[in-house]
């Protein structure tokens, strides 16, 4: 374009990475039409075809609250610390379902993008981070779900209803769910640019990391190495302390979640890090 002298000058300059940690956040804040518009477009898609749409929200973690009580409490007797089993499973996968649809889907970035990168510059990091807000919808939805159901227990005097005051915690876990579920998405995202069975391999882990975590089991129902191992994983104080804050069942391990925040931020910094030297060169070879 030209000015009012006649010279010419540039409306956008597009300058490559200074460095592995340059996020350039004030970019991102101008992009941000273009992420609400991937949020919809994720979204919308989801269920575009689809007879039940947005109703298979509801559908799915209830007949995966259904099978686990059949098949845990019914059949395997399993204990669920005297929480309602149909409100113990709803809030375990409610949870889970979050993290590992931000990680499933943030993991396939680079690949299921690649027709856009390649044609138009927009900051890369839009594409994950429309991700995980728009699974946040998802959440919303199914956590809504989780609320009604636990108005009825409370109704029906099977729990009783007390306001925590440390109830302020659960938009801090639902925050470390995503930057986890980012983190590790985006270091998936920039190795399967490079080796694609890595996605295979990732799919198997989600679904093992399941069991390794206290969805189906409280984690006071295990004992010793395996407890251990178990509170290895940083989302078991995730879980646990989101069962806590609800049915007041327990005490809060803060030193659980300060482990979680500690090592989401190092798995966020090591993806960013990732993300941005393979952003440089994903093109040749996706």
């Amino acid at each position: 374009m030209k000015d009012r002298l006649g010279e010419d000058y540039w409306t956008e300059v597009i300058t490559p990475k200074k460095g592995l940690l340059d996020l350039n956040l004030k970019e991102l804040w101008r992009y941000r039409d273009l992420i609400m518009l991937f949020v919809r477009r994720d979204f919308v898609s989801a269920y575009k075809q689809t007879v039940l749409g947005p109703i298979w929200f509801f559908i799915q973690p209830l007949f995966t609250t259904v099978i686990f009580v059949i098949i845990f409490t019914r059949i395997a007797k399993i204990s669920t610390n005297d929480i309602p089993p149909v409100l113990f499973y709803l809030s375990g996968i409610t949870l889970w379902n979050y993290f590992a649809d931000c990680l499933s889907k943030t993991s396939n970035v680079f690949i299921a993008n690649a027709g856009i990168f390649g044609k138009v510059y927009f900051p890369r990091l839009t594409s994950p981070i429309s991700i995980i807000i728009s699974n946040l919808l998802k959440f919303g939805i199914q956590f809504l779900l989780l609320f009604f159901a636990y108005l009825y227990y409370v109704y029906t005097g099977q729990i009783s209803f007390a306001i925590q005051q440390n109830i302020l915690l659960l938009p801090f876990i639902v925050i470390l769910m995503a930057l986890l579920g980012l983190g590790l998405g985006i270091i998936f995202s920039s190795l399967t640019t490079k080796y694609r069975d890595l996605s295979f391999l990732l799919q198997f882990g989600v679904q093992l990391l399941m069991y390794a975590t206290p969805i189906i089991y409280p984690l006071n129902s295990v004992g010793g190495k395996l407890k251990t191992i178990l509170q290895i994983n940083p989302l078991t104080p995730l879980i646990e302390t989101f069962r806590t804050i609800l049915f007041n069942n327990g005490q809060i391990d803060y030193g659980g979640l300060l482990y979680c925040s500690i090592f989401t931020l190092v798995i966020l910094l090591f993806g960013v890090i990732i993300f941005n030297r393979v952003e440089k060169t994903f093109m040749d070879t996706v």
